[in-house]
């Protein structure tokens, strides 16, 4: 089969500046297109574009050429390609956010909304109900504890709007499975296989067989937190939307510590991050360590048939975890991937759609800043089932604390959470390593 010859960009692309968060765009509604169709067809034309004059500088490469300018075309393209992909991801967000709505409903127990009703009366005025806090919190069924200590426990649907957030944000909370814990840890027992079995005639014996092996996880937990403030003013304000203001500081807060610590966190007190595992060879693979494929040079791809490292690192992963399988990377590594073809002389990257995400190799891909850049011994790339491959543990609570005096006039609201994370599946998430 005869494949294509690309060079690899000598340094990572830069995105068109914009607001950003960990990878999402602040998309500035004046002058950004105003719904999701216009702004993927917008992308589809500036992605033909990109098609065409990357087309036309690997032509001049085959020719012997570099052309300088050309280069510098292909690269303004790419990065505004990338601008516009973040864009369409973040105006999906807001209308998976919508759809999903928020608040205490008319289903809510009465309980639940007096609770909601003295929780959102203390958020603005600091003054507690007669009743007492933790009592509400116990009626509501938020705890069990009499007396827990650090403010008090926000109501469901605030604390449901901050996961809602958060699962948008934070990239790997969004690929991953995450349960809800009301104890202090979390572990759990994995089978490692090994259960014998045989053939065996009608009368014939039935000799034991071996017994299943099993690994017990058990996963990192530390605590995050959030400081944001606002005026007493806007606090006041009958308008203000005290679950959505706090859902965004909040999450946006937690998003940037969790993203962090999910990809390399060193398990002290936060989540035990990807990256943090023992990674060997994908050959020497064994249980407890992470397996990778490599680009095949020591900092970069490959300047010859880049793409292959892509397709290695693909089927490395075993067959039934790529079904429901993602790549994961920076915005900068997608920008140097999304000029790659394959064999048949098509581009792995392609442009999302109103139904999913940017695709690569037909599998969605995901952008998280956290994930390492082009470089020596690095990991820029993840490929893998993270749904199977990796478990974050939410302890039931976020808790709140009210500080109107550290900062006049503001107040400030002290949140924090308890949060796990580790690898449970090491046969569902593979790496790509900078490495011949």
């Amino acid at each position: 089969m005869k494949k294509a010859t690309i060079a690899a960009p000598a340094a990572s692309l830069a995105l068109a500046s914009a607001p950003r968060v960990r990878g999402i765009v602040a998309a500035r509604a004046e002058s950004q297109p105003s719904n999701v169709r216009e702004t993927l067809d917008e992308l589809n034309r500036a992605f033909a574009a990109f098609r065409d004059k990357n087309d036309e500088r690997l032509a001049e490469l085959e020719r012997g050429r570099d052309d300088v300018v050309t280069n510098e075309h292909v690269d303004r393209i790419n990065a505004s390609v990338g601008e516009l992909t973040q864009l369409v991801e973040a105006q999906q967000q807001t209308i998976d956010g919508l759809r999903a709505g928020g608040g205490a409903g008319d289903g809510a127990s009465a309980e639940v909304r007096a609770h909601t009703d003295a929780f959102n009366n203390w958020f603005r005025r600091g003054r507690e109900p007669d009743a007492g806090m933790r009592e509400l919190e116990v009626n509501a069924g938020l705890t069990t504890q009499s007396d827990p200590d650090g403010g008090y426990l926000a109501p469901e649907q605030m604390e449901g709007s901050i996961d809602r957030v958060l699962g948008t944000v934070s990239a790997i909370r969004g690929l991953s499975r995450v349960v809800s814990i009301g104890t202090a840890g979390y572990s759990k027992l994995v089978s490692l296989g090994g259960s014998g079995s045989g053939w065996v005639g009608e009368e014939d014996s039935r000799p034991e067989t071996s017994t299943p092996t099993l690994s017990k996880i058990a996963l990192s937990m530390g605590e995050v937190y959030a400081n944001p403030a606002a005026t007493q003013t806007a606090l006041d304000d009958a308008t203000f939307d005290v679950e959505a203001w706090l859902a965004e500081e909040v999450s946006i807060e937690f998003a940037e510590q969790e993203g962090a610590a999910f990809w390399s966190g060193n398990g002290i007190n936060k989540p035990k991050g990807i990256t943090s595992y023992n990674k060997v060879a994908n050959g020497s693979y064994a249980w407890g360590k992470i397996g990778f494929t490599v680009t095949g040079a020591a900092a970069a791809f490959a300047s010859t048939d880049p793409a292959d490292a892509i397709i290695q690192l693909f089927y490395s992963l075993k067959s039934q975890y790529r079904n429901g399988a993602s790549f994961l990377m920076s915005d900068a590594v997608m920008g140097t991937v999304r000029q790659f073809k394959d064999g048949q002389d098509n581009y792995l990257w392609a442009p999302p759609t109103v139904d999913g995400p940017a695709t690569i190799l037909g599998k969605p891909v995901a952008t998280d800043d956290n994930v390492d850049a082009l470089g020596a011994n690095a990991f820029p790339m993840a490929f893998g089932n993270f749904q199977r491959g990796y478990l974050i543990a939410d302890r039931t609570g976020v808790r709140v604390l009210r500080d109107p005096y550290t900062n006049k006039p503001n107040v400030h609201f002290y949140t924090t959470k308890r949060v796990g994370g580790g690898v449970v599946n090491f046969e569902a998430i593979k790496l790509l390593k900078c490495s011949t």
